[in-house]
């Protein structure tokens, strides 16, 4: 069988990430093979709807017999982006470890997810997503594994996924710590407070000066370019509010 050769930027420990669907080979033999430390299985957060429960088990039972320690999280398996930050939250916890992410041990949304989560990171050097080719595909039976074997494991490209600026994530976190939406005056106070705006403009002109900073630096690119947000006038009042990409975005960007 064919395996990934180790990565060359190894540092502490090799981490698997994978979720758990109806496999237990397409886990459990790269895991052995590719001389993993640590699998972290993502399973369905809503348990008494997991079908799955029976594999999670045998997968631990098995890679406990190789001494590979097994840690489960949980992500609901039809978010996708529920996914993406589940992922992505775990290869920033451990951000010095080598992580090899399995994108065929789950459904297609689980590979999808999996897949973005490793394109979000500017160094990937360390992330290496792969998919385990099977040896046999049965006829599938309720409650067995529906592959059998791993012929080969094969390496996939990751590409970077562009993400907002730094500025920009600041500004969305604010929003997002106010429920989504925000009023646009008290959003420019707090980007001030939190130096994402800097106004060098005299004490009569300031309130105007960090306006239109405001919209040059953030309003303009969350709503023009990202489509994140959308503004509305209320009264005397303008509110900015997440869109639903906006909002998406904000669940998986945090």
């Amino acid at each position: 069988m064919h395996t990934i050769h180790t990565m060359k930027s190894m540092i502490n420990q090799r981490i698997h990430i994978a979720p758990v669907g109806f496999e237990i080979d397409r886990i459990v033999i790269p895991a052995v093979e590719m001389k993993a430390d640590l699998v972290y299985l993502i399973v369905h957060d809503n348990l008494s709807a997991d079908k799955a429960q029976n594999h999670h088990t045998e997968i631990q039972k098995q890679l406990k017999k190789k001494k590979i320690k097994t840690e489960t999280v949980y992500a609901n398996r039809f978010g996708l982006f529920d996914i993406i930050r589940v992922v992505k939250e775990l290869i920033e916890k451990n951000r010095k470890d080598s992580f090899y992410v399995n994108v065929a041990s789950g459904s297609k949304i689980h590979a999808i997810g999996c897949m973005m989560a490793c394109m979000m990171f500017d160094d990937r050097d360390n992330i290496q997503p792969f998919y385990p080719q099977p040896t046999e595909y049965p006829d599938y039976g309720e409650g067995e594994q529906q592959t059998y074997g791993v012929e080969e494991i094969h390496e996939l490209p990751t590409y970077q996924l562009l993400t907002p600026k730094p500025h920009l994530l600041a500004a969305l976190k604010i929003i997002k710590e106010h429920d989504g939406r925000i009023q646009k005056k008290v959003l420019a106070e707090i980007a001030e407070e939190r130096k994402i705006l800097n106004i060098g403009a005299r004490k009569e002109n300031h309130s105007n000066a960090r306006f239109a900073s405001l919209d040059k630096k953030i309003i303009q690119p969350l709503l023009n370019t990202w489509g994140f947000i959308e503004e509305e006038k209320i009264g005397k009042n303008r509110w900015i509010s997440f869109t639903d990409d906006g909002k998406n975005a904000s669940e998986f960007l945090f």
